[in-house]
């Protein structure tokens, strides 16, 4: 890319990306979150443990099924979305980890610990929710991610007891895709300066 198609870029990812509320009617190919996915786990996580797990609801009848657990503020803006993603981490993460780390077979033990496993998956979980979230914007969609629902309800309703291998994925937040629109979009929130937030030492 030259710099002007790196400063769109990003751009579209930082400066210019917003957190949609509501969504045009156009559909959004499979394949185009297919290729979202395929980005997003390129990123790293420790020891290549991959925890993040990615429910994609897309029929109505599905999104029927979130509607009662989400906050009220929450179900206009999800009804509006083509795709909405249900982004999980794996509670037994670690039985791919002779697939994904296969230079150190011994590393299936290093999380045997529940303690140790609950944490690993909850931080690199969410560490590639974030590469979801910037991999999406770079690939031309908006997104718009939210935090506003019973984590509970949601397990309950599309991972406990469901007898398939999501029966140990646990829900961390909720992301809404598609092409956004204006409708109830504020202006842009205020951003700590780099004093405020970061030290150099």
């Amino acid at each position: 890319m030259n710099n002007e198609e790196d400063t769109q870029v990003i751009d579209r990812i930082f400066n210019v990306g917003r957190s949609y509320n509501d969504f045009q009617k156009a559909d959004i190919p499979a394949d185009i979150i297919r290729a979202v996915y395929n980005l997003t786990k390129m990123g790293p996580t420790s020891a290549n443990c991959s925890p993040a797990r990615f429910l994609f609801l897309h029929t109505d009848e599905s999104k029927a099924r979130l509607m009662p657990h989400l906050s009220p503020g929450n179900i206009e803006k999800t009804n509006a979305a083509p795709w909405v993603a249900i982004i999980a981490h794996d509670m037994e993460f670690q039985q791919k980890l002779p697939e994904l780390f296969p230079h150190n077979l011994d590393a299936i033990n290093w999380f045997s610990d529940e303690k140790v496993r609950e944490v690993t998956a909850f931080r690199n979980g969410t560490l590639q929710s974030a590469y979801f979230l910037v991999a999406a914007r770079a690939l031309g969609l908006d997104t718009g991610p939210m935090s506003g629902f019973n984590n509970e309800g949601v397990d309950n309703e599309f991972f406990i007891g469901s007898r398939t291998a999501r029966e140990n994925w646990r829900s961390n937040w909720i992301c809404n895709l598609g092409y956004g629109t204006d409708k109830n979009l504020f202006a842009r929130s205020p951003r700590l300066t780099f004093d405020e937030a970061c030290v150099v030492l």
